[in-house]
C-alpha cells in the first residue's frame, strides 16, 4: 500500500474526510490527475434515467383512447429513447413543502436515455416472443392509443406495466449484471486509470457510483429510516429529504426512486426485513473499500471483498422484487372478491380498474424479476404459466397471444375462482423459491381451502 493510499485508508477509518453514514463526497485517488475537482462521486446520467421512467409513467396515462395517439406516442419515444431536446421533467415536480431543484432532464444529466441501458435478452412473459426492449415499444404504442392509459379490453394499465418493467429491465439489470458484475472484473475498468479521459475518478470508483444510481436512494439515506424513505418518495417530507437544509431538493443526492422505495416499503411494514439497509450498507462499503486503494490496482483480495458486497445488493433486489410480485398477487386475489361483490356498473368498473392496476404492477415486477442476471429457470416458466399473458376479464377470457400486426389476441375462458388459485400459487411459489420475508398482502391462509373447494366442484361436475 503506498502512502497515499495508507493516508486515505486512515482518514476513512478515523471519520475526519467523510460522513460516516453519508454516500459521499469520497475523495480523489487518481495518482496522477491534476485538475480542480475534489469529489469523484458521480452517478447522474442514473438519476437522469430514473427522472425519465417517472415522467414516461406519468405520460402513458394521458392517453384519449386513439384520436392523440401519434402525438402521445412520440413524446413518450422522446423520454424512453432520449431527445436533443431540454425535456421538462414531468415527474417528480414540486409541490408545497417538496421544492425540487431541477425542472428539466438536462439539468441532471444531458443526453440519456432509456432505450440504450434496456434489458435486450428474450421476454417469454410477454406474448411475441420479444426482448425486453421490443416489449416496452410495444407497450408504448398501446400506451398512447388506450383511453388514460387503461385498456379495459385487456385489462391492462400500461403506466404500471411500463413503470414496474423498467425497474427491472433498466435498473435492476444496469446495475447487477453490468456495473455491478463485469465491470468489476481486474480489466475491465481498473482502478489505476480514469474511467474515460480527463476524468477525476478510476474506473473502478465510476461503475461503482454508476450500480449505485441506479438502486434510487438518497446519499443520506442510511440516516433515514424507512419511514422516511417511504415518505420522501411520496413527496411528503422535505425537511427530512433535504439533507443540506438548502431549501430544494436535489434529485442528483436527495431523491427516493423505484427500487429503494420499493425496499423501504416493506421494511416499514414490519420487522422482518431490513433490504434498503442492507443494500445501502453494502454500496457504502465498498465505495470506502474503492477509496481505500488510493488509485491503485484492486487487489485479488479487494476484488472478492467487493464482489462480496456486489452479492449483497443483487441478493436483496432480487428479494424486494420477489416481495413485490407476492404483494401484488395478493392484491389481484382480494380484487377478485370485490368484482364478485360489487353491485351496479359504477362499483363494478371502479373494481375492475383497481384490479387491472394492481395485476399490471405484479406483471411488471415479475418481469423485472426476470430482468436479472440470474436465470430463474423453473420458476419463471411456473410464474408466467400462472400469471398467464393478461388477467381474467369480465367476460371471462384473457390474452394469449399477438397478431403479426401486434394486436392482442384473447381466447379460452377461466373462472374468477381459478385465477385466484393461481395468484394463491403465485405466492407460494414466490415464497417457496426465493424465502421473502415481510409477505405483504399475504394470502396463503386460504390455499388449501380454496384448492379443496374447486377440486370438490371439478368432481361434482364429472359425477
Amino acid at each position: 500500500m503506498t502512502l497515499k493510499s495508507l493516508f486515505l485508508a486512515t482518514t476513512l477509518c478515523a471519520g475526519t474526510a467523510l460522513s460516516a453514514e453519508s454516500y459521499g463526497p469520497f475523495p480523489v485517488t487518481l495518482q496522477d490527475y491534476a485538475g480542480d475537482k475534489t469529489n469523484t462521486v458521480s452517478y447522474s446520467g442514473q438519476i437522469a434515467r430514473h427522472v425519465l421512467e417517472n415522467s414516461l409513467k406519468k405520460l402513458a396515462a394521458n392517453g384519449d383512447g386513439g384520436a392523440n395517439a401519434a402525438e402521445l406516442e412520440a413524446q413518450m419515444l422522446s423520454y424512453f429513447d432520449g431527445s436533443d431536446a431540454d425535456l421538462p421533467i414531468i415527474a417528480p415536480v414540486s409541490k408545497d413543502g417538496f421544492a425540487i431543484k431541477q425542472t428539466t432532464v438536462n439539468e441532471i444529466s444531458s443526453g440519456k436515455n432509456i432505450s440504450g441501458k434496456f434489458y435486450e435478452g428474450a421476454m417469454p412473459a410477454w406474448p411475441g416472443n420479444m426482448t425486453g426492449k421490443q416489449v416496452a415499444y410495444h407497450m408504448i404504442k398501446k400506451a398512447a392509443a388506450a383511453n388514460k392509459g387503461f385498456d379495459a379490453e385487456t385489462g391492462y394499465d400500461y403506466a404500471q406495466l411500463i413503470s414496474k418493467f423498467t425497474m427491472g429491465a433498466m435498473a435492476y439489470n444496469q446495475a447487477v449484471d453490468n456495473y455491478l458484475d463485469e465491470k468489476l472484473e481486474a480489466d475491465n475498468k481498473p482502478n489505476n486509470a480514469p474511467y474515460s479521459d480527463g476524468a477525476a475518478y478510476t474506473g473502478k470508483e465510476h461503475s461503482w457510483d454508476e450500480g449505485f444510481g441506479y438502486w434510487g436512494a438518497p446519499a443520506h439515506a442510511l440516516e433515514l429510516s424507512a419511514n422516511d424513505i417511504y415518505n420522501v418518495s411520496k413527496q411528503k417530507s422535505g425537511d427530512v429529504a433535504d439533507a443540506n437544509a438548502d431549501g430544494v431538493i436535489d434529485l442528483k443526492s436527495e431523491m427516493v426512486f423505484g427500487p429503494a422505495y420499493y425496499a423501504a416499503s416493506f421494511d416499514r411494514s414490519g420487522d422482518a426485513t431490513t433490504y434498503a439497509q442492507n443494500i445501502m450498507s453494502a454500496y457504502l462499503e465498498g465505495r470506502k473499500l474503492i477509496v481505500s486503494a488510493g488509485g491503485e490496482a484492486l487487489s485479488a483480495e479487494q476484488r472478492a471483498t467487493l464482489k462480496g458486497y456486489a452479492a449483497t445488493i443483487e441478493s436483496n433486489w432480487e428479494l424486494v422484487l420477489a416481495e413485490a410480485s407476492f404483494k401484488y398477487a395478493g392484491s389481484v386475489y382480494s380484487d377478485i372478491d370485490k368484482l364478485k361483490a360489487a353491485e351496479g356498473e359504477e362499483a363494478k368498473a371502479e373494481a375492475y380498474r383497481n384490479y387491472g392496476k394492481h395485476w399490471s404492477e405484479l406483471k411488471g415486477f415479475a418481469m423485472a424479476l426476470q430482468s436479472g442476471k440470474n436465470n430463474l429457470g423453473a420458476t419463471a416458466v411456473e410464474l408466467n404459466n400462472l400469471i398467464g399473458f393478461g388477467p381474467v376479464t369480465l367476460d371471462n377470457s384473457y390474452v394469449t397471444g399477438v397478431d403479426a400486426d401486434g394486436n392482442f389476441l384473447k381466447d379460452k375462458r377461466m373462472t374468477w375462482n381459478d385465477y385466484q388459485l393461481n395468484m394463491l400459487k403465485v405466492q407460494k411459489l414466490l415464497s417457496d423459491s426465493f424465502g421473502i420475508k415481510a409477505l405483504n398482502n399475504n394470502q396463503l391462509a386460504d390455499l388449501e381451502g380454496l384448492a379443496e373447494k374447486l377440486g370438490a366442484a371439478s368432481n361434482a361436475e364429472t359425477d
